[in-house]
């Protein structure tokens, strides 16, 4: 029987953010299923991550490199499969992946309905709209059905958006599986609020939780928003635990595989003037949580995954034929120790044209002269940044020009050449880290 499949997905949650205080519905999940401790994004940015799992290519890929570059339509996308093999297919949420940032170019949808023809093949379900903080705070807004119907919803908005995946298992008919594509936006801060924005009525809750370690050595705006933050990802956890009894209560749970994880984590301004496209941790490094189906045993995997396996794992999941042309490597394998990545590949755009890689020791990353507005790849990077994650897990120092790491940096600098190579990219000339005199 093939099974119903989840994919509950955050927006910008670190990877130290599920614990017993926190998401406790989580925890208990991870204690039914396997908790991968190393998973991390593979474009830690909202839009070109999203379109990773929807095409199953790395951003310079399949063309969405920038928020605001649409899904291309000559890729077939992921619930394009799903539908194939006799699946039901939903979406909820932020979608992000319809309006072009070019003015006078293509369609511009960030408050409008998003038309049939980019709605990602997501045939049976639609409650969604293109960027979702456009039409909504923290607090009410609205969203789009699949016929471009507007819908309102008041109250704490990740608590609506979760109402509407209940209502998509509540009115659902049919015997065929589903797979359902719930996309929060929480606990992203809201943009023309610039802030973090949880229930107001729990904030106060979480105004003492601990600071962690890799950010507390440098400034930031954390002090004043991890309380929001927090808050913002204990409610995501509240839903979860609704849509788990919703499931138990339609008899469907013990036939269905949950899917948690988020696009990238945020580093609350301390690497660069926002919360993300870096290549540190706190940027890249992400929860997850599968469990259902081969996913038993309370299990924590430290092998190392990567944002791009999961749309390949999400067709195996359902005996759909994994296709050539996706990037990533089905995680099923590494359950029974077939099977395991020596590296995740990182490719960083908008605050800079940038490339990392990251093995379970190292982080190396490079860049390339100019903006990352403008640019999305370069023949020549600079070495940008190289970690000893073992003595130095918080990041907190840079040894890319040490002499006693140079043989780690000639390693990683071939292995990053390598994951450039097979991501389509050709072999770029990475030259040494620019000194930087002060005046």
């Amino acid at each position: 029987m093939q099974p119903n499949i989840i994919f509950y997905f955050s927006d910008q949650q670190r990877w130290d953010t599920v614990n017993e205080t926190v998401t406790p519905n989580l925890t208990e999940l991870a204690s039914e299923g396997v908790l991968f401790e190393n998973s991390f994004t593979c474009q830690p940015v909202c839009g070109p991550a999203r379109a990773c799992l929807q095409t199953g290519q790395y951003a310079t890929e399949c063309g969405c490199y920038w928020n605001g570059v649409p899904l291309p339509k000559t890729i077939k996308p992921l619930a394009a499969y799903f539908n194939e093999a006799g699946y039901e297919t939903a979406y909820v949420g932020k979608w992000h992946l319809a309006s072009d940032r070019f003015p006078n170019v293509g369609m511009h949808c960030e408050k409008t309905a998003i038309p049939k023809d980019v709605q990602g093949e997501y045939k049976d379900w639609w409650r969604a709209a293109d960027v979702l903080e456009f039409t909504s705070h923290g607090y009410d807004g609205y969203i789009f059905d699949g016929d471009g119907n507007r819908i309102d919803f008041e109250g704490y908005r990740a608590d609506c958006i979760n109402d509407f995946a209940l209502e998509y298992l509540d009115q659902k008919t049919s015997d065929k599986p589903f797979f359902l594509f719930v996309s929060h936006i929480e606990p992203h801060h809201q943009n023309d609020h610039k802030r973090y924005e949880g229930p107001t009525e729990t904030v106060p809750k979480f105004k003492d939780y601990p600071i962690p370690e890799d950010l507390s050595f440098l400034p930031g705006d954390y002090k004043e928003m991890y309380p929001d933050y927090i808050a913002a990802i204990n409610r995501l956890d509240e839903n979860v635990g609704r849509l788990i009894e919703k499931l138990k209560e339609k008899g469907i749970y013990e036939n269905t595989v949950i899917i948690y994880t988020s696009d990238h984590g945020s580093h609350f301004k301390t690497r660069n003037m926002e919360y993300k496209r870096s290549c540190h941790d706190s940027a890249t490094h992400t929860p997850l949580i599968i469990a259902g189906g081969l996913f038993q045993g309370g299990k924590r995997v430290e092998s190392l995954v990567s944002l791009i396996d999961l749309p390949p794992t999400l067709l195996e999941l359902a005996g759909i034929p994994i296709p050539e042309s996706f990037s990533g490597e089905s995680i099923l394998p590494m359950l029974s120790g077939k099977s395991e990545r020596d590296c995740v590949f990182i490719q960083i755009s908008e605050s800079q044209c940038g490339r990392a890689v990251r093995t379970k020791k190292y982080k190396y990353s490079v860049r390339a002269v100019g903006s990352g507005f403008t640019k999305h790849k370069a023949k020549i990077y600079f070495e940008d940044y190289l970690y000893d994650l073992e003595k130095d897990p918080c990041e907190k120092v840079n040894l890319v020009r040490s002499k006693a790491y140079k043989e780690a940096r000639g390693a990683m600098q071939k292995l990053l050449k390598r994951e450039m190579q097979k991501a389509g990219e050709e072999a770029p000339v990475i030259l040494p880290a620019p000194i930087v005199r002060k005046k």
